[in-house]
This record gives structure tokens, sequence and C-alpha cells, in this order.
């Protein structure tokens, strides 16, 4: 990332990342193509905004609503992007980090209204032609005249909604304003740990099977580890984003996120982005020797590792054989480096 802010990127790998096609992380392929979209060659800057305008909206939506999203990436957004992507604009507002700018240019430049058509005076008109289509076409008609058209689906519209939850708590919303649920969270979700008895248990597994995106993101927010551990493996991207963002999670339980194997690719993703879990060594170590972790994420925390876990490490058969291999290399790198130098002949 910093070769590419700095511009010292070979052209190779310029034109690759304007495709979205390097093995990075979504955060860090719409940040290089926010800046190959301001590149001085023409067909690089039009290839960069092409893929970023056909970028995933869930996650160009998660993107724009992380607070550790850089501020030049939400200027463009801003900018660029809001011509095809209007629902980005209340997005963006509620993330803190967006440039003083950008949020007068936002506020400047109201979302457009849908034009209102009135009835004419007079008598109705004429109903007009449709227009023919070319042979190739009618021909298509004809042999499916009764063919659906497919209908749109509602999930992007519930992720929408849950991003923009999530942006809003970001910014310090109250979690009461920004749901609108009023009902109480059921007692299993908010009792103690020490307190759960097995049925509490077996309760909390059904009431979060029925819960809505809105009651699951308030009880990964609000509630006991016990809700956060089931929630953390949600099908939905969502919720388990929600979970970390709890503030009450420990140390202890972000290790166990960290070396579980039954949680997403995206939950690994997320804690390696996460400042705060990764300040903390054990969780560092526990995301680099969970075989699910991505390699692109786990292979820069090598430098992170200290000697001991590092050998283990190396003899860990679970792990990708990259990750392996480099252990290896840098034991061999470190037992060079504190060798009693010979001094040289004159």
């Amino acid at each position: 990332m910093d070769l590419f802010r700095s511009g010292k990127v070979p052209e190779v790998i310029r034109r690759k990342g304007a495709t979205g096609n390097l093995p990075l992380a979504a955060e860090e392929q719409i940040e290089i193509l926010t800046l190959l979209a301001a590149a001085p060659e023409a067909e690089l800057r039009e290839k960069a905004l092409e893929t970023l305008q056909g970028w995933n909206g869930a996650e160009v939506r998660r993107v724009m609503a992380s607070p550790q999203t850089a501020p030049d990436v939400l200027r463009f957004a801003a900018e660029q992007l809001l011509a095809g992507r209007e629902e980005l604009r209340e997005i963006l507002l509620w993330n803190p980090s967006l440039p003083a700018e950008s949020r007068d240019l936002l506020e400047r430049n109201p979302a457009p209204q849908p034009a209102v058509v009135e009835a004419a005076d007079g008598p109705p008109s004429q109903p007009q032609p449709e227009p023919l289509l070319p042979p190739p076409m009618q021909e298509a008609a004809i042999e499916s005249p009764s063919k659906p058209e497919p209908e749109p689906a509602s999930i992007p519209a519930a992720e929408e909604a849950a991003v923009e939850i999530l942006a809003k708590l970001a910014a310090g919303a109250q979690i009461e304003d920004v749901t609108g649920a009023q009902a109480e969270a059921p007692p299993e979700v908010t009792k103690r740990d020490d307190e759960l008895t097995q049925k509490d248990r077996e309760t909390l597994i059904e009431k979060i099977n029925r819960m809505t995106v809105v009651e699951k993101i308030r009880a990964a927010l609000t509630g006991n580890m016990e809700t956060r551990t089931l929630l953390i493996r949600d099908a939905n991207k969502i919720i388990s984003r929600a979970v970390l963002q709890s503030p009450k999670i420990s140390e202890t339980e972000a290790e166990s996120y960290a070396a579980a194997k039954n949680v997403s690719e995206e939950v690994l993703r997320l804690i390696a982005m996460n400042r705060k879990f990764m300040k903390t060594y054990v969780v560092m170590r526990a995301l680099v020797n969970n075989p699910r972790a991505p390699i692109d994420i786990t292979l820069p925390l090598l430098n992170r590792v200290n000697e001991r876990d590092l050998k283990g490490l190396s003899l860990n058969r679970n792990v990708p054989e990259v990750i392996r291999s480099m252990a290896i290399k840098m034991i061999k790198q470190r037992e060079e480096a504190t060798k009693p130098k010979l001094p040289g002949k004159h």
C-alpha cells in the first residue's frame, strides 16, 4: 500500500490493480482503485474507475461506513461515486472520518428528488405504438412471450440498512435511536455468562434463530459472551462485524475468535484490521497460527512473532506451506544476525 501511495509500483502491478485482481483485502483494493483513478495515464484512470463503479455494492458500503477508511478514499467516493450509488450519501455523512470539505459538499448538494408527473388537462392522448424490434429480437420475443422478468433480490436492501446502522453507531449514535427497536432483549442475551444454565443456552439458540437483522445487531453489541459466540458464526457478515464492534469483547475472547476454525474468512480479516485487537500479542499469534486465516494478512505479521513462537510455527503442519517456509527462513536470518562477526582483514 505504501508503494502504491508513493507511486513506486511497477506498471504491470498497477495495471493488475486497476482490474481489481490483486490478492488483497477489499478495503485495500478499493483504496488502490481510488489512487489509480487519479493516475496520469488516461487508460489506467478509466479502467480503475470502471472497476470501482462495478465493485460489489455491499463491500463498497462496508468500506465507506468504516471510520478506519482513509479520508482520501471517502473524499473520492463523495466526489466520484455518488452519481451511480446514491445510497452512499447517508453512509458517508455518518462516517466521522469523512473530510470536512467533502461533508460540506454533500450537504450543499442534497440528493435529487424524484420528478412528479402531473396529469395534463384536455382529452387523453392516443396510445403510442410500441417501437418495432429488430428481426432477431422479434423472433426471441415470439419464442418466449411469457418469460417473467427476474425480481430484484431483497437481500442487498436489508444489508444496506444494516451497514447504515453500523455506520451510525460508529459515529456515536445511540443503539435505541438507530435501530428503532423498543422491545427489550431476551433475558438470556443480557444475563451474565456465569449465570446462564444449560436451558438458558438452548433457549438462547432458538431465540437468536428467530431474531431479525436489527435485533441481532443489538444483541451482538449489548449481549453477553455466549450470545456473541453464537452470532460471530452468523451467515450474514454484517452480524459478525457487529460482534467485533462490541465494547464488551475481552482479549481472551478476541484470541478465541482469532484461533477459531469455524468462523468466516471475513471475520479473520476484520480482526487483522482492528488495531485494538492486533496490539495484543496473543491475538496476533492466534491469527498467524490459524490455518483458515488468509495468507495475505498472516504473512506480514510474521515479523512480530517472537523466536519461540516462530519455531513452533515452523513445525506446524496445519498452517499453509508458505507460512512455514517463511518462518524457517526468518529463524535462519535471525540466527545469522546474532552470530558474532569476525574482524575484517586490514
